[in-house]
Formats: structure tokens, C-alpha cells, sequence
């Protein structure tokens, strides 16, 4: 019998999942990896918090259900180091991160896969709507699941062939509906739980308090300038704005203006109109190739720059060693660095990178 560690989040996908791994003959191990719980429970609970105590209580309750081993193991030293700290210098140098798919890459798999290969398990396993897939050629990679609303693939473009090939996402298979239906059959609690919402270490949602109060820097307000560089205001700081954005600029221009750009440099951020946000081209570096082990010449692809982007159709090309040249058919609005951009073939994820600065 093959052993499988599932990351149990005491949500009703995992808690499914962990359910369906058994079924498949699987012997089961929960774990619910503790990464951000010096939060009141209370806290957690009510904003839908995936890595609350609440989180462990369900987890453990659902375990218990399945007669599963269940397991609490602290990987609060790799979730700082590469999620937090990661989120909050990427915001002071202008960029919009992605601290999900920060998380995925180097805590959910890299520091839980070392460890459950090091108890002896084969496989670890989510309840991401996911599906991996060997490809004639011998490579793995991750195929959409079947239901697009809910399909997590772009947060999980960065996963490495070791990581693929030891992973297992049984609910990839089946709609959110039927998750939710197969837990009311076999009687879960978590049945009916809610999404998770929002960053899980930043509950109310508010980046800048969060920035401000885990950071050196004190005086964080700086200038709003126009595309010719005029001064046009003040901001309270470059980590409470993205590209695109129109709200909570509190500029009186007459007309709907949005962030253009953010210039860490200098501490400005950039007003312009909505045609200032559209561009054909987009570059980006870090990239990971699954599909294919590496991009010879130009590649067709659809294109995705954010996880709520329905992708686009692109050409993709390197243009050095580590960056890749995007091109899209129509002009993308707000294309933002620091965000993941997917590339995929039909159903199948390709590979991707982060966006850099540089758009034409």
C-alpha cells in the first residue's frame, strides 16, 4: 500500500480529497502544516482563514471521521523566510506579489514533500482544483480542472518534475458542486464550511498596515506625477497600489484616472488614464517549463496574467537565458510585475514566469 501525506487545510476540498485518496486504497496520513496561527481563532474563523487554529480543530475532526493518522507540523521558519518577507520586499519595490504561489512552490511542496519522503511516504496530495498528467514525453504536468470557475493551475505553474511526479490532486476530477455533494454523503462537518478568503496571514486585508508595522522604513508617502512628471498629490505609500487601479487614489483630476506605474526609485507612483494601462508585450523572468523541458524558437500559447484572467492568445519567445518575451494578439489592461503569467496549450500549463517591469 502506497503512502500518501495529504495537507489538510479543514476545508471541505482536502477534507474530500483525503476521503477519496482512502477509497482509492491509499494509506492516508493528514497533516495540517502550521505556518500562521498566532491569530485568535476567533479572527481566522471569521474571515475564512486556510491556516487558522480553527483550521487545525476542523482537520483534526475530519481525520478522526476517516480514521486517518493526523499530524500538526511547524513550518512557521520556511513561511516567513519565503512568504512573508518575499511578499513584503516585493511590495517596497513596486511590485504586486503573489504570495499564494510563493506558499504552493516552497512550503506546501518543497518543505512538506522533504519531510513526508523523509517518514517514508511516496506521495503528497492537495485539494487544489488541479490535475497532474504524464505527457508522452515523460514529463509531468498539470491539465486544468473540470471545472474552469474553481481551476487553481496558474497558482501552481511553478512546481517543479520532482515535485509533479510525487503529487496527487484527486479533486481536479470532479466540480466544486460535486466536492461539496460527496462530503453531505459521507457525512462531514465541513460539508457547507466557506472558502477560504484573502491572504491567511493577513486577515482584515489591509497590506499597508502590514508592510508598515513588519518593516524598517518609517516615512513611506511619496508623490503622485502624471506621465510628464508633474506632481499631481500624495500618496500614503507604494505597497497600497497596483496597476490599474482606480480606487482609494483620492486625486480630484476631473476625470477616472489609474495607476499607470510604480517607481520604487524615486517613490512615485504613476497617474494616467485607462488607455495607459494596455499593452501588447509583456517580459518575464523565472521562468519554469513543464510540458516541455525547454522553448525552441516561437511558441504559440494562451496566455494568463492573473489568477482571474481567462488568458489570451500569445506568442512566447526567449529572448536570454532566463527571459521570455511575450506577445499578445490584443493589448492586455493592466499587466502588473511581480504577478505570474501562464502559458498553456489547450487544457495543459506549459510553463511560466514572473512579469517583470518592461511592457511595450
Amino acid at each position: 500500500m502506497q503512502k500518501v501525506v495529504i495537507g489538510m487545510s479543514g476545508g471541505v476540498d482536502s477534507s474530500v480529497a483525503a476521503y477519496l485518496l482512502k477509497e482509492q486504497g491509499y494509506d492516508v496520513i493528514g497533516v495540517t502544516m502550521q505556518i500562521w496561527q498566532d491569530e485568535a481563532t476567533y479572527v481566522m474563523e471569521e474571515n475564512g482563514g486556510c491556516c487558522g487554529l480553527s483550521a487545525v480543530d476542523d482537520a483534526r475532526r475530519v481525520a478522526n471521521q476517516l480514521d486517518i493518522p493526523y499530524y500538526v507540523m511547524n513550518f512557521k521558519d520556511s513561511f516567513k523566510e519565503n512568504v512573508i518577507n518575499y511578499f513584503i520586499a516585493e511590495y517596497l519595490e513596486g511590485r504586486t506579489p503573489n504570495p499564494c504561489i510563493a506558499c504552493n512552490r516552497y512550503v506546501k511542496w518543497e518543505s512538506l514533500l522533504k519531510r513526508s519522503l523523509d517518514i517514508g511516504a511516496e506521495f503528497i496530495a492537495t485539494g487544489h482544483y488541479a490535475q497532474v498528467v504524464q505527457l508522452e514525453n515523460g514529463r509531468f504536468t498539470l491539465k486544468k480542472s473540470k471545472t474552469s470557475s474553481k481551476d487553481q493551475t496558474y497558482a501552481l505553474y511553478n512546481l517543479t518534475q520532482e515535485q509533479l511526479s510525487h503529487t496527487l490532486m484527486p479533486v481536479g476530477a470532479y466540480t466544486k458542486e460535486e466536492i461539496r455533494e460527496l462530503a453531505a454523503k459521507i457525512g462531514l462537518q465541513v460539508a457547507n464550511k466557506p472558502d477560504s478568503q484573502e491572504i491567511c496571514f493577513i486577515p482584515d486585508n489591509d497590506y499597508g498596515r502590514f508592510i508598515k508595522e513588519n518593516s524598517a522604513l518609517e516615512n513611506l508617502e511619496g508623490n503622485f506625477v502624471d506621465l510628464q512628471g508633474n506632481i499631481i498629490g500624495r500618496h500614503k505609500g507604494i505597497m497600497h497600489y497596483t496597476i490599474g487601479q482606480r480606487k482609494g487614489l483620492n486625486l480630484s483630476m476631473g476625470r477616472p484616472v489609474f495607476v499607470v506605474e510604480i517607481r520604487p526609485e524615486t517613490n512615485e507612483v504613476v497617474i494616467g488614464d485607462n488607455t495607459d494601462v494596455f499593452y501588447h508585450t509583456l517580459y518575464a523572468d523565472q521562468i519554469n517549463f513543464m510540458s516541455i523541458p525547454e522553448l525552441e524558437g516561437k511558441m504559440e500559447v494562451n496566455a494568463k496574467i492573473r489568477y482571474s484572467h481567462q488568458g489570451s492568445k500569445a506568442v512566447i519567445e526567449r529572448v536570454d537565458k532566463d527571459i521570455l518575451k511575450c506577445v499578445f494578439e490584443e493589448p492586455q489592461r493592466a499587466i502588473t510585475p511581480g504577478q505570474a503569467v501562464v502559458f498553456y496549450a489547450d487544457d495543459f500549463v506549459i510553463g511560466g514566469g514572473t512579469i517583470m517591469g518592461k511592457m511595450l
